[in-house]
C-alpha cells in the first residue's frame, strides 16, 4: 500500500514544487511518458474553446446509407481535428428524424475562423499512384516522396464493407465501384500489377494496397493482417470518400477560459469545504477511528486524481460533481462499518474480533448500496449507446468519475481503512456485566 501511494504522489505531483524539482524516471507505457508530467485532461467548460454543431446534408444520400455515411463524416472531422492539434477534442453523433448533426467540442482552439474552415470541407478521395525517389547507393531503399494523382476518384466508388472472404477468414474489406469507375479501375488495375496503389482521403493516404491482377468486375478485396477493429475502421474511411456529405454549421459556441477558471476555482472550493466538513465530522464523532478513516479519504482522493491521468479522464465540472458525490459513498462505507463495530462491541466481544467482524457483516450493505449506484451510472454513461438512454457528454461526464470513485471507494474503505485500522488503532479493553 505505501508503495502504490508512492507511486501515486509521484504520477500526481507537479514537477516543480516552489524551488524543489522532483526527479524524474525515464520509463513509457505505450502513450504514457513518466520521464516528464502526465497532465490532467481538461474538457471545453474547464479549460474554455470552441463548441460547434454542424449539420449533415444527406439529401443525396440513400436513406439506407445515411447512418454509415454520418459515422464516416464523424472520422473524417475527428481526424481533420487531431491534425488542427486540439488535444482532448470531442466528435459526437445525433440524429433526431431526419437531422443528422455533429457535435464538435475543441478545448484550448485560439483561433476558431481557421477550426472552422477546416472542419467544414467536404472530405474529397482520389486513387493515387506513389512516387518513389531512389537512394543515393544502391544498397539505400527508395523513398517515398509523394503521389500522382489519378482520374479515379470518391466519386466512383459506390460502397465500402468489412467482409469475411479469404481462405483463412480473416477480416478484410470489400469494394465496389459504380459504371463511372469500372474501367477507370481496370485500367489502374493493369497498368500496376505488382506494385501499390494508394488511396488518399483529404490527402492523407488511409490505405495503399499492391495490384495482384487486373481487376475489371469493379468488384475488389482489400486484404491485409487486419483485426476486425481495423478492417472497419478503414471502411468507414473509404465510405467517407465514397458517400461525402456537405456540412453546415448551424451554431458555434465560444467558452472563455476564464469563465472555465472561475467554474473550476468554485468548485475546488466547494469541495475543500465539504471534505474538511466530512473529516471533521468523522474525528468528531468516532475519535481515532474516525480519524484512521480520513487518512484512507485522502489516499482515495490520491489514487481517483492517479486514475484520472492514467485513463486518462476528461474533467468537466459534471465530472467534478461525480467525484464529489462519490466521496459521500467512500464515507458511507465507513459510517456502515463503524456502527456495526459498535454493535459488536456492546455485545460483549473483544474490540479485534469486533473490528473484523464489522468489516465482514457490513460488507452486504456496502455491496448492494454501491451495486445499485454502479448500475445507474452505466445507465447514465450509457456504453452501448442505446437511442433511447442518454447520450449527453455532460452527464456521460458525471457517470464515469461516479463509477471510477465507487470502484476506488470499494478499494480504500475495504482494503485500505481495513489495514490501517489493523495496524493503528488500538481500543480499550472493555468488561461486560451481567
Amino acid at each position: 500500500m505505501l508503495i502504490l501511494t508512492l507511486i501515486s504522489l509521484y504520477i500526481i505531483l507537479p514537477t516543480k514544487l516552489g524551488n524543489f524539482s522532483m526527479p524524474r524516471i525515464n520509463f513509457k507505457i505505450g502513450n504514457l511518458d513518466f520521464s516528464k508530467e502526465i497532465e490532467l485532461k481538461q474538457g471545453l467548460d474547464i479549460k474554455g474553446g470552441l463548441q460547434v454543431v454542424l449539420n449533415a446534408d444527406m439529401k443525396d444520400i440513400a436513406g439506407g446509407d445515411r447512418t454509415s455515411a454520418l459515422e464516416s463524416l464523424k472520422e473524417v472531422i475527428g481526424r481533420r481535428v487531431d491534425l488542427f492539434g486540439v488535444s482532448e477534442s470531442g466528435v459526437k453523433t445525433a440524429i433526431s428524424g431526419n437531422d443528422y448533426r455533429l457535435i464538435l467540442e475543441l478545448p484550448g482552439v485560439t483561433d476558431p475562423e481557421q477550426a472552422l474552415t477546416l472542419i467544414g470541407q467536404t472530405a474529397k478521395m482520389v486513387f493515387a499512384l506513389p512516387i518513389y525517389t531512389p537512394g543515393a547507393t544502391a544498397t539505400d531503399s527508395a523513398t517515398l516522396t509523394g503521389f500522382e494523382p489519378t482520374d479515379l476518384t470518391g466519386a466512383d466508388l459506390a460502397r465500402a464493407q468489412v467482409t469475411f472472404e479469404s481462405e483463412d477468414r480473416s477480416p478484410a474489406v470489400s469494394i465496389t465501384f459504380k459504371d463511372s469507375g469500372k474501367n477507370k479501375f481496370s485500367q489502374l488495375t493493369k497498368e500496376n500489377i505488382g506494385k501499390p496503389v494508394a488511396i488518399l482521403l483529404d490527402g492523407y493516404p488511409i490505405t495503399m494496397p499492391t495490384v495482384q491482377a487486373e481487376i475489371d468486375s469493379g468488384n475488389a478485396v482489400i486484404t491485409g493482417k487486419f483485426s476486425t477493429e481495423e478492417a472497419k475502421s478503414l471502411a468507414i474511411q473509404l465510405n467517407a470518400g465514397a458517400l461525402p456529405v456537405p456540412v453546415s454549421i448551424l451554431s458555434q459556441k465560444n467558452i472563455p477560459a476564464t469563465l472555465g477558471a472561475d467554474s473550476i476555482k468554485k468548485s475546488v472550493t466547494a469541495g475543500a469545504i465539504g471534505l474538511f466538513m466530512v473529516i471533521f465530522f468523522m474525528v468528531a464523532y468516532y475519535g481515532r477511528m474516525g480519524f484512521i478513516a480520513s487518512i484512507g479519504l485522502v489516499l482515495y482522493g490520491i489514487f481517483t486524481l492517479t486514475l484520472y491521468k492514467l485513463i486518462p479522464v476528461v474533467l468537466s465540472l459534471p465530472g467534478i460533481a461525480g467525484f464529489l458525490l462519490s466521496v459521500g459513498m467512500a464515507v458511507d462505507s465507513n459510517i456502515l462499518v463503524f456502527e456495526r463495530y459498535k454493535e459488536e462491541i456492546r455485545a460483549g466481544r473483544d474490540w479485534r474480533v469486533a473490528l473484523e467482524l464489522a468489516f465482514g457483516r457490513a460488507w452486504d450493505s456496502i455491496k448492494d448500496a454501491n451495486t445499485a449506484t454502479i448500475i445507474t451510472g452505466l445507465i447514465l454513461f450509457n456504453p452501448l449507446d442505446w437511442s433511447f438512454l442518454n447520450t449527453s457528454g455532460s452527464v456521460r461526464g458525471f457517470a464515469l468519475t461516479l463509477i471510477l470513485g465507487i470502484f476506488i471507494s470499494l478499494f480504500t474503505g475495504i482494503v485500505v481503512t481495513r489495514n490501517l485500522l489493523r495496524l493503528f488503532f488500538k481500543d480499550k479493553p472493555r468488561t461486560n456485566n451481567k
